[in-house]
C-alpha cells in the first residue's frame, strides 16, 4: 500500500512539473493561428488580416520581439491591434521595434488598459472569486474603482501611440477610420478600453455608413455591452483581445475565467454574437503576452490569427 505522504508529494510534483511546463516553454511557445471568415462581398477575392493582441511587452524580451518582426513573412493586406501592447513603462521601444516590420502594411489599432497603466501585482483569489460568482473582470458601471488604476504608474502610451501614427496606422480610439486595403474600401469603427470604462459608444453609433466595401469593429476587451452594440448596428466583423484565452486553461476543458463578461465559450477564436436580431463574426485573440506579474501560460499558447476574409456564401 502507497504511504499517505506519498499522495500530497505526487500532487505538488505534479504541480511543480506543471509550473515550470508553463513558466518555461509554453508562455514562449509562439504560433499563429489560421481561421476564415466569410464576409467579403461576392466576387471580392480573399483578404489577409493579422491580428495582434495583448504583447505586454516587457523590456528585453527578445524572443517575443524577434517573433512579432517574423509575422511580417505572412504579407498581411492588413494589420489590427487590439491593444496591451505593454506591460513595462520602458516597454515601448521594444514595442515599436517589435512591430516595425508589420507597420510597412496597412494597419489600425485600439488601447488597452496596460498600454496606459503599468500592471500591478493581483491576488490570484480574485479570479477564484470569479469562478465562483461568475462575475469575471472589471463590472462596476461608474468606473470607481477601474482595474485597480487608482495610483498605478502610467505608462509613456503617447510615444506608442506617436510611433503607430508615423507609420500611419490608423487611430480608432471612440472613432472612425478608413483604408484602401488590397482594393477594397474598408472602415472601422474603434472602442477605447471598456475594461476601464473609457469606451463611448455613443460617439461612434450608427452602424456602417453603407458606403463602404466591409466594415468592421474593433475594441480590446469584449465585454457584452459593446459586442450587442456593434451588432445590433450590424457590424459584420468584431476583433477583440483582452482574455488571453484565458491563461491558464484545463486541457480538453478549456478556459476557466474571461477576464470580462463574456462566456468562456468564447474566450478566443471566432464565433458569432446575437443582439437586436441581428447576428456579427467575433473574434477574440487569445494575445502572445502575459502580465508582467503572471509569465506563465497553460494549454493556452500565445498567439497571433491570420485571417482569411472570403467571399459571403
Amino acid at each position: 500500500m502507497r504511504p499517505l505522504y506519498s499522495v500530497p508529494l505526487g500532487i505538488a510534483a505534479t504541480g511543480a512539473v506543471c509550473l515550470a511546463y508553463a513558466a518555461g516553454y509554453e508562455v514562449r511557445s509562439f504560433r499563429v493561428r489560421r481561421v476564415e471568415v466569410p464576409i467579403l462581398p461576392k466576387g471580392v477575392r480573399p483578404i489577409r488580416v493579422l491580428q495582434v493582441s495583448d504583447i505586454h511587452m516587457v523590456n528585453g524580451q527578445g524572443k517575443k520581439q524577434r517573433w512579432l518582426q517574423s509575422l511580417a513573412g505572412l504579407r498581411p493586406d492588413l494589420v489590427v491591434n487590439t491593444g496591451d501592447n505593454l506591460s513595462d513603462p520602458l516597454g515601448v521601444p521594444a514595442t515599436l521595434d517589435a512591430l516595425g516590420p508589420l507597420m510597412d502594411f496597412p494597419g489600425v489599432y485600439v488601447f488597452g488598459s496596460n498600454d496606459y497603466y503599468g500592471p500591478a501585482r493581483k491576488n490570484p483569489a480574485r479570479y477564484l472569486k470569479a469562478l465562483r460568482t461568475g462575475i469575471h473582470g472589471l463590472n462596476n458601471p461608474d468606473g470607481s474603482k477601474r482595474a485597480g488604476i487608482v495610483g498605478a504608474v502610467h505608462n509613456p502610451w503617447q510615444d506608442l501611440r506617436d510611433g503607430f501614427d508615423a507609420a500611419g496606422w490608423v487611430n480608432l480610439t471612440n472613432t472612425r477610420g478608413r483604408l484602401k486595403v488590397a482594393g477594397l474600401d474598408m472602415e472601422f469603427t474603434g472602442l477605447d478600453d471598456p475594461h476601464i470604462h473609457r469606451d463611448r459608444y455613443d460617439e461612434v453609433a450608427g452602424g456602417p455608413s453603407g458606403d463602404a466595401d466591409l466594415s468592421v469593429a474593433v475594441v480590446h476587451a469584449p465585454y457584452l455591452r459593446v459586442l450587442d452594440a456593434f451588432t445590433a448596428d450590424r457590424y459584420p466583423l468584431i476583433l477583440a483581445g483582452h482574455t488571453h484565452g484565458g491563461q491558464l486553461c484545463v486541457p480538453f476543458y478549456g478556459a476557466l475565467v474571461t477576464n470580462c463578461d463574456l462566456d468562456a465559450d468564447r474566450v478566443k477564436g471566432l464565433s458569432t454574437h446575437r443582439a437586436g436580431g441581428h447576428r456579427s463574426y467575433l473574434h477574440v485573440s487569445a494575445g502572445c503576452g502575459t502580465n508582467r506579474y503572471t509569465p506563465v501560460r497553460f494549454a493556452c499558447p500565445p498567439e497571433a490569427t491570420l485571417l482569411t476574409l472570403t467571399a459571403r456564401r
